[in-house]
C-alpha cells in the first residue's frame, strides 16, 4: 500500500469536550501524549481524529485530513511533473500528524507525512488496535470531482470504487478508508445556507445505529453538554439535511458534533 488516510482535523470551540463526545459515542481512544490539553488527538487504531483550538480568524469546522505515504519523494516528484501549481510547506514538528502540508488542485489542504519522519509527533505510538467503530470515510465537495478524483489516484494511488448508477459522486480507497468526492454546485443550496467547496463531512461505520442512538440518549439525558449538535431544524435546516442525505449514499443515520461537524453513520 503507497497511501493511506491516516487523520481528520477539525477545529472546534471546545476541543477537550468535542474529544469527549467522540470518545464516549464513538469509542475512540486518546493517542499520544503531547499537547493533549491543546489539540487532543483520539483514534480508532488506523485514523486519528485531531480536534485543534479553533483561533481567531478561523472558524470552528472539519478543517483538513491527512495522508501517510510510503515515500514522499515519490509524491513530489509526481506533484512536479504532473501538478506544478501544487505547492507544499513543511511544518512544525510539534503538530501531530502533521509532516507537511500541501492541496489538491482545487486548494483542498491535506497533511503529507511518511513514517520515521523526524518531525512527526509521537501520537503514532498508539495506533494499531481493532474496535467495533470506526472511521469510515471522508467526505468533500468539488467543482470538478472527476479532476480531484484524478489527482488523488495518480499521485497517492488511491483505488477507484465503482459507482451505482446515476450516483455522480467519486469514491476512493486506501483499502479501509473511503475518500468520496461530490460535485459542489451553488444551486445545491437553494433553500439554505451556502457552503464553499471543501471538506463536507466524515463517516463512521458502527456495530448497530440502534446501540449508538441508545447511547447518545443515555449520556445527553445526564449531561446537555455532549448533545448533537441540531440538524434538520427549520425550513433551512430540512434544506441542508436533505442536500446531506442526497449526496452521500453511504450512511444510514445523519447527525452533527456539538460544533456542527456533520457525521454520517452507517453500520
Amino acid at each position: 500500500m503507497f497511501a493511506r488516510i491516516n487523520h481528520v482535523a477539525i477545529l472546534s470551540e471546545d476541543n477537550a469536550a468535542l474529544a469527549r463526545f467522540y470518545e464516549g459515542f464513538f469509542h475512540l481512544r486518546p493517542t499520544g501524549t503531547k499537547g493533549a490539553t491543546r489539540a487532543p488527538t483520539v483514534g480508532d487504531g488506523y485514523v486519528g481524529l485531531n480536534i485543534n483550538p479553533r483561533l481567531s480568524g478561523r472558524p470552528a469546522r472539519l478543517d483538513h485530513f491527512g495522508i501517510e505515504v510510503a515515500e514522499v519523494e515519490t509524491v513530489f516528484a509526481r506533484l512536479g511533473r504532473d501538478y506544478p501549481a501544487v505547492q507544499w510547506l513543511k511544518r512544525p514538528g510539534s503538530r501531530p500528524f502533521a509532516s507537511i502540508s500541501t492541496h489538491d488542485p482545487e486548494g483542498n489542504v491535506f497533511d503529507l507525512t511518511q513514517q520515521g519522519m523526524a518531525n512527526r509527533d509521537d501520537v503514532y505510538a498508539a495506533e494499531g488496535w481493532e474496535q467495533d467503530r470506526v472511521i469510515d470515510h471522508v467526505a468533500l465537495r468539488a467543482r470538478e470531482p472527476g479532476r480531484v478524483a484524478a489527482f488523488y489516484s495518480e499521485v497517492f494511488e488511491l483505488a477507484p470504487l465503482n459507482r451505482g448508477p446515476g450516483d455522480e459522486n467519486h469514491y476512493l480507497s486506501d483499502g479501509r478508508v473511503t475518500l468520496e468526492i461530490m460535485p459542489w454546485r451553488i444551486g445545491d443550496y437553494e433553500g439554505t445556507g451556502i457552503s464553499a467547496p471543501g471538506l463536507d463531512h466524515i463517516g463512521f461505520r458502527v456495530e448497530s445505529i440502534d446501540a449508538l442512538k441508545g447511547d447518545i440518549e443515555k449520556v445527553t439525558v445526564k449531561n446537555y453538554r455532549f448533545r448533537p449538535g441540531p440538524l434538520g431544524a427549520g425550513k433551512e435546516g430540512a434544506a441542508r439535511l436533505d442536500l446531506f442525505r442526497r449526496s452521500c449514499p453511504l450512511g444510514r443515520h445523519h447527525m452533527a458534533d456539538p460544533d456542527g461537524v456533520l457525521i454520517d453513520v452507517r453500520e
